[in-house]
C-alpha cells in the first residue's frame, strides 16, 4: 500500500530585511520628531540607550574581527595565483577610486560655497576630542604593546599586528598552520556572533535615528542644509554614477546587478555606519558577486580598514572648504592637491570606524585650518555619517569586482546570479576556508 502524500506546507510569510530596515527608519523618524515637538524626556533617553547599545555591540566585535579577518586574508592570498599582482592592482583602484571622489567633493564644494549663508561664526566651534596629524599618523601605526590597541581599539594598531602576523605566518609555511587553522575557525566564530548583532539592526536603527532628529532635529539640519546635501549628492554621484561607469566600462559587466547583489551590505553600512561592522557582510556579497573567495578574504578585509570614499574623500573634501568659508581663509590650487593628497594618501587613519573625525583634523592640520572648524561639524556628523559609510561599503565591494574581472577571474554566471539578500538566505555568514 502506498503512503499518502503529505499535504503541502503553508507558505510563511518573510518580512525582508531591507523591509525591516526601512520599517526602523520611519519608526525612528516619527519617534525622534514626537520625542523633540512634545519634549518626552524619556522617550528621547531610551531612544539614545537603544541606539548606543547597538553601536556598543558592534564595536565589540571590531577589534578581534579585523584582526582575524586581516590575519586569515592575508595568509589566504597564498591560494590565489598572482598574488602579488591581485593585491597591488587592488590598492592602485582604491586610490584611483579615491582621487575621483575627492575630485568631485572638491568640485561641489566649489560651486555651492557650503559655508556661506549659514549664520555660523569661527565661535561656534571647538576643539575635537580626537585629533589627526601625519606624525601622529606615522608614529601611531607601529603600537607600544600588542594589549594597548585592543583595549583602545586602535584599529590602525591592529591592522599593522595582523599584517605582521599574516606575513610571518606565510614566511613558516606548513608549520603556522596550526595557528591558521584556529584563527580561521575564530573568525567563523566570531562572524557568526556578529550576525546576531546584525540581526538587530532594524532596532538599532529605531534608536539611532530617533536620537538624531530627537536631539538636533531640522532646524540643525537647516543650518547645514548645502553642506548636507553637498555630502548626499556627492556620495550619490560616486556610488551611481563613478561605480556603475567603472562596471560598465573597465569590468564589462551590468552595474544594476551589482547593486542588486551588494544591497544587503550597503543597506546595514547605512544603518550602521560602520564599516568594520557591515565586513562580514560585504564579503559575502562580493563572493556572491562572483569574485573568487580567496581574493575577496583579503579585499574586503583590506578595503574595510583603508577604502573610504565617503569618509575620506568627499567628506573632508567638502568640510575644508566648509571650515575655510566660515573662518574666512582663502584656498589656493596648492591646497586643492594637497586635500587630494591627504585623502588618497591618508584614508586609512579613518580605519574603518564610525566617524571621520580623525581623518577631518588630518586634512586640516596639512592646510593650516583651525582644528576648532571640527566643531561645526560634530552636531550634524551623524547624519552624514550613514551616506558616507555606505560609499564606503560600496566601493569596497565594487573594487575586488573590477579587479577580478580584468584579471579574468570574475565568476560571470555567479554575478548575473546574485539577487538574493545573505539576511535572508542562510543564518551562516561564509568565511574563506
Amino acid at each position: 500500500m502506498s503512503a499518502s502524500p503529505q499535504a503541502p506546507a503553508k507558505a510563511s510569510f518573510k518580512f525582508p530585511f531591507w523591509a525591516q530596515i526601512i520599517t526602523g527608519l520611519v519608526l525612528g523618524v516619527l519617534l525622534g520628531w514626537l520625542a523633540k515637538s512634545q519634549d518626552i524626556s524619556w522617550l528621547k533617553t531610551t531612544l539614545g540607550q537603544v541606539g548606543d547599545i547597538f553601536v556598543q555591540l558592534l564595536k565589540l566585535a571590531v577589534a578581534p574581527l579585523v584582526f582575524f579577518a586581516i590575519l586569515v586574508s592575508i595568509t589566504n592570498l597564498r591560494k590565489v595565483n598572482n598574488a602579488a599582482r591581485l593585491a597591488s592592482r587592488t590598492l592602485l583602484w582604491f586610490m584611483i577610486t579615491s582621487l575621483i571622489a575627492v575630485g568631485i567633493g572638491l568640485g561641489l564644494g566649489l560651486l555651492t560655497n557650503p559655508g556661506a549663508g549659514t549664520g555660523l561664526t569661527p565661535q561656534d566651534g571647538k576643539l575635537p576630542k580626537k585629533q589627526g596629524s601625519w606624525i601622529d599618523f606615522l608614529t601611531g601605526i607601529v603600537p607600544k604593546d600588542i594589549v594597548t590597541p585592543f583595549t583602545e581599539l586602535n584599529v590602525l594598531q591592529i591592522v599593522f599586528l595582523a599584517a605582521v602576523a599574516g606575513i610571518a605566518a606565510l614566511q613558516l609555511g606548513n608549520k603556522a598552520q596550526p595557528v591558521l587553522n584556529v584563527a580561521e575557525s575564530i573568525l567563523e566564530l566570531l562572524q557568526k556572533a556578529l550576525w546576531w548583532v546584525i540581526r538587530l539592526a532594524p532596532i538599532g536603527t529605531v534608536g539611532l535615528i530617533g536620537t538624531a532628529i530627537a536631539t538636533y532635529g531640522w532646524d540643525l539640519i537647516g543650518k547645514y542644509a548645502t553642506f548636507t546635501a553637498d555630502i548626499y549628492i556627492g556620495c550619490a554621484l560616486v556610488m551611481f554614477g563613478v561605480y556603475p561607469l567603472l562596471l560598465a566600462t573597465v569590468a564589462k559587466v551590468n552595474p544594476i546587478q551589482f547593486f542588486k547583489g551588494a544591497w544587503p551590505a550597503l543597506q546595514l553600512a547605512f544603518v550602521s555606519r560602520s564599516s568594520v561592522g557591515t565586513m562580514p557582510v560585504t564579503q559575502k556579497v562580493t563572493e556572491r558577486l562572483g569574485v573568487p573567495k580567496e581574493y575577496a578574504s583579503f579585499a574586503v578585509p583590506f578595503g574595510a580598514t583603508t577604502k573610504m570614499d565617503g569618509c575620506a574623500a568627499i567628506y573632508p573634501a567638502l568640510a575644508a572648504i566648509f571650515i575655510a568659508q566660515i573662518f574666512d581663509v582663502q584656498l589656493g590650487i596648492k591646497e586643492y592637491l594637497l586635500i587630494a593628497f591627504v585623502s588618497v594618501v591618508g584614508s586609512a587613519a579613518t580605519a574603518g570606524l564610525t566617524g571621520a573625525t580623525v581623518m577631518l583634523t588630518l586634512t586640516l592640520s596639512a592646510l593650516g585650518l583651525p582644528l576648532e572648524g571640527v566643531g561645526l561639524l560634530m552636531a550634524i556628523d551623524p547624519i552624514l555619517d550613514m551616506m558616507r559609510t555606505a560609499t564606503n561599503v560600496a566601493g569596497q565591494a565594487v573594487v575586488p569586482v573590477i579587479v577580478s574581472a580584468r584579471e579574468g577571474i570574475l565568476d560571470k554566471r555567479a554575478y548575473e546570479a546574485a539577487s538574493s539578500s545573505p539576511l535572508d538566505d542562510r543564518p551562516a555568514v561564509a568565511v574563506a576556508a
